[in-house]
């Protein structure tokens, strides 16, 4: 066995303390000599720093028992920042009437408000900006099949 974000995913989601959390994403490097492993969890109320260290403990825990103790690498468990890509519909439904930036496979752009997360996709009100006219909000449908890329709009107004 060897150690790979999959193995690492399935231990991560094994660990997680309260059943609100979820793995938003796993990777390792390939530095055979000292991989580095980050892991990334959020929770619908947000994740806390002890939550983040549990789980940690308990990956570290699980690698002990697979690879032995000699095992050398680097384990990181943390929140995804602001600037991390929204990835899975419980990270959607907590940005509920935040603004989006969302790409869509068809490489067309739509930046508005998250009105609501269905089974299926975002409802949106797209903002439409006409020339020397005022912006105007648009009710669009996107389909979680469509989004490429999907981030929060921070605003320091």
């Amino acid at each position: 066995m060897e150690l790979t974000a999959k193995n690492i995913r399935e231990m991560a989601q094994a660990g997680l303390p309260d059943n609100d959390l979820f793995i938003v994403d796993v990777s390792v490097s390939d530095s055979p000599a000292r991989p580095k492993i980050i892991v990334l969890a959020d929770g619908e109320q947000g994740i806390t720093i002890d939550q983040c260290a549990t789980i940690s403990r308990r990956i570290n825990k699980k690698i002990e028992e697979i690879f032995g103790p000699d095992m050398a690498y680097v384990l990181e468990v943390s929140s995804p920042g602001v600037d991390f890509p929204l990835t899975q519909p419980q990270q959607f439904k907590r940005n509920t009437g935040r603004n989006l930036k969302v790409k869509l496979q068809d490489g067309t752009e739509k930046t508005g408000k998250l009105e609501e997360v269905t089974e299926e996709g975002l409802n949106m009100l797209e903002e439409v900006k006409q020339k020397g006219k005022k912006v105007t909000y648009v009710p669009v449908q996107i389909p979680f099949g469509d989004i490429v890329k999907a981030n929060v709009v921070i605003s320091f107004k």
